[in-house]
C-alpha cells in the first residue's frame, strides 16, 4: 500500500510540473502578461504621436498659416516688401575680463 502511495505522489508531482514550471506555465503567463502591460503603454504614446503628426499633415495640407510659419522659423524666409530684423544678445563677458579704467 504504501508503495501504491509513493506511485501516486509522484504521478500528482509529474502532473503538476507543467502547470507551475513547464512552456505555459503560470509564472509565464504572468511574464507575458507585464509585456502586454508595457506594450500597451508604449503604443499609446505611439499613438499620442501619431495623433499630433497627422494634425500637423492636415494643417500643412490644409492651409498656407502653417506652411507659412515653417517657411518663417525653419527655413527664416521672409515675405517680398517685408523687413528682417534679427536682434542678437550680446556676449557675456568672463570674470577675467574685467574693463580697467
Amino acid at each position: 500500500m504504501r508503495g501504491l502511495a509513493w506511485v501516486l505522489a509522484l504521478l500528482i508531482v509529474l502532473l503538476q510540473y507543467p502547470l507551475w514550471l513547464g512552456k505555459g506555465s503560470w509564472l509565464r503567463v504572468g511574464e507575458l502578461e507585464r509585456e502586454i502591460a508595457a506594450r500597451k503603454t508604449a503604443n499609446l504614446a505611439l499613438e499620442a504621436r501619431n495623433a499630433q503628426l497627422a494634425a500637423e499633415a492636415r494643417d500643412l495640407h490644409s492651409g498656407y498659416d502653417a506652411l507659412d510659419e515653417r517657411a518663417r522659423f525653419e527655413l527664416g524666409m521672409v515675405r517680398a516688401n517685408e523687413v528682417f530684423f534679427h536682434v542678437m544678445e550680446p556676449a557675456h563677458r568672463s570674470a577675467t575680463e574685467v574693463k580697467r579704467p
